[in-house]
């Protein structure tokens, strides 16, 4: 589904959560004591360097003063294998974090996730259809983050170059990436990730990766190569041979560019403030486009970005299911929402007085054209809600690797990705 979501005014807070027992409701869950202790468990991973968590938790038991939330950490590169074998274990934490949506299906097919339909969620929030499985909610989203172009204005203004208007597409970053090259730097930093190409070429062409056919990667890849290929940014070999960091390329000063999701925002101001990152000027810009008609900002530029949600074990006991609920309501509604932005968190729910808290943020930048940039842009999700999203998307990461990495050309790369998929996923 396309989410457009623009600075348009207040947008109302949640409404209060129906008070439903889990599956339907007992008469436990419906006669239990609303102010009894609960305790809940939550998932996360990197918790003293992703704050979101306890940042949340904090805010909701400090109106939910009854109830406890403990923070249950996990390895994030092995997140949702360690999830599920704890769930399969029936030792899994009370509420689960939704990190990548192409695994929804498999916690949701697993019955390992409870229907959580009956949370309400507020007008305008962005990413709830990525937890809808066949009619019914899964998870709600709390973050919605989305990729922007980020610039260094400091380099801009050492090269002469004019910084982005949000009237570019990928020409006008390929020529500001060549003029913004020097000996000490790079015009653009291109992390090694296969969303930077193909989350882009599928967005800005309106592709699923559902649909196998992947011939829209072809012009996106041929533009990045070029840059590869005339020095303009680090090549793909080089970036992974030596575990390049984009915090660090970026933070400091290796790169004029970056294309990255609006989650390093709070990263770079972290950063800075620590002296982990250079002390630079820089700004958010949309993301280039395929053509001017998404251009400019009278227009609404397209990116893309999967939410971030919670879930609810499918196996919680019943005293804690309304408990687990109000705070998947909370995490999705405007004073959750403000308690992300005012850390630097990209939340699902964005209003003017979201803006304001997020650019707020001692180091964030000011201008109004990173405002736009974070708040107005139409969203499309770079994994689909389908048991065949991971494979796919498995498959494209090695047509990326092959692609760049110069193993194999970026017809054959395609093809043998669309074969692959007809063969291994029908």
């Amino acid at each position: 589904m396309n989410r457009k979501i623009l600075a348009a005014g207040s947008i109302a807070a949640v409404a209060a959560l129906a008070l439903a027992g889990c599956s339907g409701g007992t008469d436990a869950a419906e006669n239990a004591d609303p102010d009894a202790p609960v305790t809940l468990t939550l998932s996360g991973w990197s918790i003293d360097t992703t704050p979101e968590f306890q940042a949340l938790a904090d805010a909701f038991t400090e109106e939910h003063p009854n109830v406890t939330i403990e923070l249950k950490e996990y390895d994030p590169a092995e997140y949702n294998t360690l999830v599920t074998a704890d769930l399969a274990a029936g030792s899994g934490p009370d509420i689960i974090t939704q990190k990548e949506v192409k695994y929804v299906t498999t916690f949701q097919e697993g019955g390992q996730l409870l229907d959580v339909s009956d949370v309400e969620l507020p007008d305008g929030i962005g990413g709830a259809d990525s937890y809808e499985v066949d009619g019914a909610q899964y998870a709600v989203p709390y973050r919605q983050d989305s990729w922007v172009l980020y610039y260094n204005k400091t380099l801009f203004e050492a090269a002469g170059v004019d910084i982005p208007d949000g009237s570019w597409t990928w020409d006008d970053y390929a020529d500001a990436a060549e003029a913004l090259t020097t000996d000490a730097s790079k015009g653009a930093y291109l992390h090694r990730w296969q969303s930077t190409v193909q989350g882009f070429a599928n967005a800005q062409t309106g592709t699923s990766v559902l649909d196998g056919d992947f011939s829209n990667l072809k012009d996106y890849y041929d533009s990045t190569l070029a840059l590869q290929d005339a020095g303009n940014q680090v090549d793909f070999n080089t970036s992974t041979a030596n575990q390049l960091t984009y915090q660090g390329e970026f933070g400091t000063q290796k790169a004029a560019m970056m294309l990255m999701g609006s989650w390093y925002t709070a990263t770079l101001i972290a950063q800075q403030a620590s002296g982990e990152a250079n002390d630079f000027e820089w700004g958010i810009a949309p993301a280039p486009q395929l053509d001017s008609s998404t251009t400019g900002t009278d227009n609404t530029p397209v990116t893309f970005g999967d939410p971030t949600g919670f879930g609810i074990n499918a196996n919680i006991d019943e005293a804690k299911a309304a408990a687990a609920k109000e705070f998947l309501a909370f995490a999705a509604s405007e004073k959750g929402a403000q308690t992300l932005a005012a850390i630097g968190i990209t939340p699902a729910l964005t209003n003017d007085a979201l803006i304001e808290t997020y650019f707020g943020v001692e180091g964030a930048p000011t201008d109004e054209l990173s405002k736009f940039a974070w708040s107005t842009h139409e969203v499309l999700p770079e994994n689909p809600t389908s048991s065949k999203t991971a494979t796919i998307q498995g498959i494209l990461g090695d047509l990326h690797t092959g692609v760049m990495s110069g193993s194999t050309s970026v017809d054959d790369a395609i093809t043998a990705a669309e074969e692959r998929v007809k063969n291994e996923v029908g």
